[in-house]
């Protein structure tokens, strides 16, 4: 099924499905607000959701990259036990990355220190790491599509409620100027990595493991931190209905792709 999409045609698929994460992330306050549905149900079945991603799609996406790595650096280097643990490596600098904009977001609006204060330096790094972070979701996803359609509906819908989770933070933390510019431009970057990879298709495995690993570290801060934090309110049993619903999906795509 996969072999009978071509280049032309996997573009375009992706191109939709660019589209619709660029249209969740212009709705996402909505979708949060939905009538007869508390914030806290939809915002915890999309954390169910994405969790059940990461541990069962990400991780095991991430474990492949490092030995498609290895391959393309077989000719080059010796195998060695720290060379296995390059693109993992890699993940957790996307991790550290993301982490790091996180807490300086955080101190430099005054959300520690319980103010109100929106510092425009600050609001455009973290809205430009966000917009990289999306670059990077579309740049891969043609290849995505070539690999398995399935897989990257499976994805776009993972990714999709997921940005209503970081919708949700970035305007705690930016009340006034994510209202007015961050989700606009948000979704353009979405669009903006589609091109991208429209022009200048990701041909290298070893380029696309290395990308894949960055957005993973960054996937695992912004799931875990949207969805575990005490502070917040949540439903276990919205979070559990995603996290069932999701394995579910992926086990059945995964038994009828092969």
């Amino acid at each position: 099924m996969n072999s009978e999409l071509g280049t032309a045609a996997s573009i375009w698929i992706a191109g939709a499905l660019a589209a619709v994460l660029a249209g969740l992330h212009l709705v996402a306050p909505r979708i949060r607000k939905l009538p007869l549905v508390p914030e806290r149900y939809t915002g915890s079945f999309a954390g169910g959701l994405a969790v059940a991603y990461v541990f069962l799609h990400l991780l095991p996406e991430i474990a492949a990259g490092n030995e498609a790595i290895g391959e393309a650096l077989s000719d080059v280097l010796k195998p060695a036990p720290l060379l296995e643990l390059g693109i993992f490596l890699v993940a957790l600098a996307g991790f550290t990355a993301f982490y790091g904009l996180e807490r300086l977001a955080a101190a430099r609006s005054g959300r520690d220190t319980g103010s109100a204060r929106e510092p425009r330096g600050v609001y455009w790094l973290h809205l430009v790491s966000f917009m990289v972070y999306n670059v990077l979701i579309t740049y891969t996803m043609v290849l995505r599509v070539r690999t398995g359609l399935l897989f990257a509906l499976l994805f776009t819908l993972a990714m999709g409620l997921h940005f209503v989770l970081t919708d949700r933070t970035l305007t705690e933390h930016y009340p006034q100027r994510f209202r007015t510019s961050g989700r606009a431009l948000l979704a353009a970057s979405l669009v903006l990595g589609w091109a991208l990879a429209a022009l200048f298709a990701p041909t290298s495995t070893l380029l696309v493991a290395l990308l894949t690993a960055l957005l993973g570290g960054s996937v695992l801060l912004n799931v875990f931190k949207e969805e575990v934090p005490s502070n917040r309110s949540s439903s276990f049993a919205w979070f559990s209905i995603g996290l069932v619903l999701y394995s579910v999906l992926l086990a059945a795509i995964t038994a009828f792709d092969r």
